[in-house]
Protein backbone atom coordinates (compact mmCIF):
# COMPACT_ATOMS: atom_id res chain seq x y z
CA UNK A 1 0.00 0.00 0.00
CA UNK A 2 1.50 3.36 -1.11
CA UNK A 3 1.42 6.14 1.60
CA UNK A 4 -0.50 9.78 1.23
CA UNK A 5 3.22 10.99 0.69
CA UNK A 6 3.95 8.38 -2.38
CA UNK A 7 0.29 9.56 -4.06
CA UNK A 8 1.01 12.95 -3.81
CA UNK A 9 4.19 13.03 -5.26
CA UNK A 10 3.20 10.83 -8.28
CA UNK A 11 0.06 12.97 -8.68
CA UNK A 12 2.07 16.24 -8.89
CA UNK A 13 4.80 14.56 -10.85
CA UNK A 14 2.05 13.39 -13.31
CA UNK A 15 0.64 17.02 -13.53
CA UNK A 16 4.64 18.40 -14.22
CA UNK A 17 4.43 20.30 -10.96
CA UNK A 18 7.02 21.30 -8.63
CA UNK A 19 6.46 21.66 -5.02
CA UNK A 20 7.15 25.65 -5.33
CA UNK A 21 4.57 25.63 -7.95
CA UNK A 22 1.93 22.90 -6.10
CA UNK A 23 2.47 25.02 -2.80
CA UNK A 24 1.38 28.42 -4.64
CA UNK A 25 -1.55 26.87 -6.62
CA UNK A 26 -3.11 25.38 -3.20
CA UNK A 27 -1.15 28.38 -1.07
CA UNK A 28 0.65 26.53 1.41
CA UNK A 29 4.06 26.66 1.46
CA UNK A 30 7.02 24.57 -0.05
CA UNK A 31 7.99 23.12 3.33
CA UNK A 32 4.33 21.63 3.90
CA UNK A 33 4.15 20.05 1.15
CA UNK A 34 7.58 18.94 1.22
CA UNK A 35 6.47 17.36 4.74
CA UNK A 36 3.55 15.62 3.35
CA UNK A 37 5.44 13.87 0.32
CA UNK A 38 8.02 12.46 2.54
CA UNK A 39 5.15 11.24 5.45
CA UNK A 40 6.81 13.85 8.15
CA UNK A 41 3.43 15.16 8.96
CA UNK A 42 -0.52 13.76 7.17
CA UNK A 43 -2.56 16.56 5.94
CA UNK A 44 -5.60 17.11 8.06
CA UNK A 45 -8.84 16.40 6.76
CA UNK A 46 -9.73 19.54 5.15
CA UNK A 47 -6.39 19.95 3.54
CA UNK A 48 -6.84 16.24 2.38
CA UNK A 49 -10.00 17.21 0.66
CA UNK A 50 -8.35 20.13 -1.36
CA UNK A 51 -5.60 17.80 -2.18
CA UNK A 52 -8.16 15.35 -4.01
CA UNK A 53 -10.15 17.95 -5.27
CA UNK A 54 -7.32 19.54 -7.17
CA UNK A 55 -5.53 16.60 -8.24
CA UNK A 56 -9.42 14.76 -9.31
CA UNK A 57 -9.10 11.55 -7.22
CA UNK A 58 -10.65 10.53 -4.12
CA UNK A 59 -9.40 11.03 -0.79
CA UNK A 60 -9.34 7.01 -0.30
CA UNK A 61 -7.05 7.42 -2.95
CA UNK A 62 -4.97 9.61 -1.31
CA UNK A 63 -5.13 7.64 1.48
CA UNK A 64 -3.72 4.09 -0.05
CA UNK A 65 -7.11 2.78 0.94
CA UNK A 66 -7.82 2.12 -2.89
CA UNK A 67 -6.41 1.94 -6.35
CA UNK A 68 -9.56 3.71 -8.17
CA UNK A 69 -8.57 7.66 -8.57
CA UNK A 70 -11.57 8.82 -10.15
CA UNK A 71 -14.19 10.77 -8.02
CA UNK A 72 -17.14 9.28 -7.25
CA UNK A 73 -19.63 11.82 -9.52
CA UNK A 74 -17.81 10.14 -12.35
CA UNK A 75 -20.37 7.47 -11.67
CA UNK A 76 -23.07 9.47 -12.75
CA UNK A 77 -21.83 10.49 -16.26
CA UNK A 78 -23.76 8.89 -19.41
CA UNK A 79 -21.55 6.94 -21.31
CA UNK A 80 -25.01 5.75 -23.69
CA UNK A 81 -28.12 7.94 -23.80
CA UNK A 82 -29.16 5.64 -21.35
CA UNK A 83 -26.67 4.57 -19.35
CA UNK A 84 -24.62 5.83 -16.63
CA UNK A 85 -21.29 4.29 -15.25
CA UNK A 86 -22.99 3.35 -12.38
CA UNK A 87 -26.08 1.99 -14.18
CA UNK A 88 -23.89 -0.24 -16.13
CA UNK A 89 -21.81 -1.50 -13.23
CA UNK A 90 -25.14 -2.18 -11.35
CA UNK A 91 -26.57 -3.86 -14.76
CA UNK A 92 -23.35 -6.59 -14.73
CA UNK A 93 -23.44 -7.00 -11.18
CA UNK A 94 -26.51 -8.00 -11.39
CA UNK A 95 -25.88 -11.13 -13.54
CA UNK A 96 -24.59 -14.75 -12.43
CA UNK A 97 -21.27 -15.42 -12.32
CA UNK A 98 -21.47 -17.08 -15.36
CA UNK A 99 -23.25 -14.26 -17.24
CA UNK A 100 -21.06 -11.90 -15.81
CA UNK A 101 -17.91 -13.76 -17.65
CA UNK A 102 -19.60 -13.69 -21.19
CA UNK A 103 -20.30 -10.17 -20.96
CA UNK A 104 -17.00 -9.48 -20.18
CA UNK A 105 -15.72 -11.24 -22.75
CA UNK A 106 -17.75 -9.86 -24.98
CA UNK A 107 -16.91 -6.26 -24.32
CA UNK A 108 -13.15 -7.35 -24.69
CA UNK A 109 -13.85 -9.03 -27.86
CA UNK A 110 -15.75 -5.56 -29.32
CA UNK A 111 -12.46 -3.84 -27.93
CA UNK A 112 -10.26 -6.08 -29.66
CA UNK A 113 -12.18 -5.63 -32.78
CA UNK A 114 -12.09 -1.96 -32.70
CA UNK A 115 -8.95 -1.50 -32.04
CA UNK A 116 -7.89 -4.15 -35.02
CA UNK A 117 -9.65 -2.00 -37.60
Amino acid sequence: MRSVGQRLSQLRKERELGQKELAALLNMSIGTISNYENNVHAPDLGTLCKLADFFQVTTDYLLGRTGYRCPPENLDRYITSDYTIHGITNVILSLDSKSRDAAISYVNYLRDTQNSR
